[in-house]
C-alpha cells in the first residue's frame, strides 16, 4: 500500500537530460501517471525488481498501461552514461525514460529535494564499487502533482490498484 503524500512540499520537479540528451521535467509527461525512482544500472536487486514490477503494472492495466510513465534517475552518473542507460531500459520497456544528473552537485541537490539517500560503497577496484540508495518510488498524477510514495518490496499488485485509482480520478 502506498503512502499518500498529496500536498508534500518536496519532490516537486526536476530538469534533467534523458538517455537521448533531451531535457525532461514532470511537465513533459502531462496526462500520464509518472512513477519516479532512483537507482543505478549495476544494481543487483532493487532496481531490476522495480523495473520488472513497472513492466507488470503496465501490462496489468491493459490499454491504461500506456498512461503510465516510468522514470529512472541514476545515482551513478559516472558509470551510467546515456548509452548504458539506453541499453538498460531496453531490457525492460522502451517507453521508460532514464535521467542522468549532469554533475555531482546536481545529483546532491536533486537527492535532497526528493529526500533520497545514496552513497558510493568502495569495491576492490576503483570501478567495482556499488551504490547504497533509497528504494522507494514517487507517483505523480496526470497533472504532475506528487500523490504517492511507495516502498520497495510491496509488489506490483498494490501499486497497480493505486495507479488505477489515480487514473479514475483523472477521468
Amino acid at each position: 500500500m502506498s503512502i499518500d503524500v498529496t500536498g508534500a512540499d518536496y519532490a516537486r520537479d526536476f530538469q534533467l537530460p534523458d538517455q537521448d540528451g533531451k531535457s525532461r521535467s514532470i511537465k513533459d509527461f502531462a496526462g500520464k501517471i509518472v512513477v519516479v525512482f532512483f537507482g543505478f544500472t549495476q544494481c543487483p536487486d532493487v532496481c531490476p525488481t522495480t523495473m520488472t514490477e513497472l513492466v507488470e503494472i503496465r501490462k496489468a492495466l491493459g490499454k491504461d498501461g500506456e498512461r503510465v510513465q516510468a522514470v529512472f534517475i541514476t545515482v551513478d552518473p559516472d558509470r551510467d552514461s546515456a548509452e548504458v542507460l539506453k541499453a538498460y531500459l531496453g531490457n525492460f520497456d522502451p517507453s521508460f525514460v532514464a535521467l542522468r544528473p549532469n554533475s555531482p552537485e546536481q545529483l546532491a541537490t536533486l537527492a535532497k529535494d526528493y529526500k533520497v539517500y545514496y552513497k558510493k560503497v568502495e569495491g576492490r577496484t576503483a570501478t567495482s564499487y556499488t551504490m547504497d540508495h533509497s528504494a522507494g518510488s514517487y507517483v505523480y498524477d496526470t497533472r504532475g502533482q506528487l500523490r504517492l510514495y511507495t516502498r520497495y518490496g510491496t509488489g506490483a499488485k498494490p501499486l497497480t490498484e493505486d495507479i488505477r485509482q489515480l487514473l479514475k480520478q483523472a477521468s
